[in-house]
């Protein structure tokens, strides 16, 4: 693993922490519990560097990957604790990797592109068995078929950015989580058919938002510009992000043993993918057009 890499995912996080931490820690609800005074030796900066990296790297099982570690980068950090212990502090960066992957760059281009993938969570022949994601998955269909598990809902710019993101159930329908996914948006948003809605349409137009999609066989032919039909046919480039979140960030396997880690472990892909330096991305000679 190159050490100037884990320098700077470090480096990114730590500056985040120091501001946002005292931000969250005064806004937290008083509680009556006992307060833990087992200090531990990894601070929230090295455990947060440590999930992001395994996205970057391309190791496919963690724990083989924090054996890595460490063996080979033990005096990178503080104090490298058991992988035990370690996954036990994993559910401490759900809230700071959250606001953490909302903080990074985001260009507010105006052109915007919309789709939603299956995040399975198990086969879905052993569905009646599964019980840590009961509560929250549930069965559902995508053009590749039937699956069990929860839906990754995405909006992305023409500079491969993921602008915002959201989780819904594997039977949700793609277009109740829209208004949320374009909230602080304006410009024009391209999605496919699932995403043809009047009154979604009308919503949308109202608060800045031009949603364009493709039309139904059974509908009339509509006038669209040029540029429109351009970029419809560009919707390829949140597939290609898709793919990269599940293939090289590993965001979608079945050895998730609790609701928390898997939830950091899709945020901690979606923040590898951020922080990439080279990302998909329309050419400016077709998003001229749409300034």
């Amino acid at each position: 693993m190159n050490v100037s890499k884990l320098v700077e995912i470090y480096y990114a996080v730590d500056e985040f922490l120091i501001k946002f931490m005292p931000y969250m820690e005064s806004h937290l609800l008083p509680t009556s519990d006992r307060k833990p005074t087992r200090t531990c030796s990894l601070i929230l900066s090295e455990i947060m560097t440590i999930l992001i990296a395994f996205h970057v790297i391309g190791f496919r099982n963690f724990k083989l990957y924090y054996i890595h570690l460490q063996q080979f980068h033990s005096n990178d950090f503080c104090k490298l604790v058991s992988y035990s212990r370690f996954i036990s502090l994993v559910q401490r960066t759900v809230v700071p990797f959250y606001f953490f992957s909302q903080s990074l760059s985001k260009t507010r281009t105006g052109c915007y592109f919309m789709d939603s993938t299956a995040i399975k969570v198990c086969n879905i022949k052993r569905a009646y068995a599964h019980k840590v994601f009961k509560t929250i998955a549930s069965k559902g269909k995508t053009t590749t078929g039937w699956f069990y598990g929860i839906k990754l809902n995405l909006i992305v710019n023409d500079l491969g950015e993921i602008m915002n993101f959201s989780l819904t159930t594997g039977k949700s329908n793609d277009r109740w989580p829209v208004e949320n996914l374009c909230k602080n948006l304006i410009g024009k948003v391209f999605a496919d058919k699932g995403y043809l809605s009047k009154e979604l349409f009308e919503k949308l137009m109202g608060k800045g938002i031009e949603l364009i999609t493709q039309i139904r066989k059974n509908m009339k032919n509509a006038f669209m510009p040029i540029w429109d039909r351009l970029m419809l046919r560009k919707r390829s480039i949140i597939e290609t992000i898709i793919d990269q979140l599940k293939n090289i960030s590993q965001i979608e396997h079945s050895r998730h043993r609790s609701i928390p880690n898997f939830i950091v472990n899709l945020i901690a892909g979606i923040t590898a993918y951020s922080l990439k330096e080279k990302k998909p991305a329309i050419d400016n000679i077709y998003t001229t057009g749409l300034q």
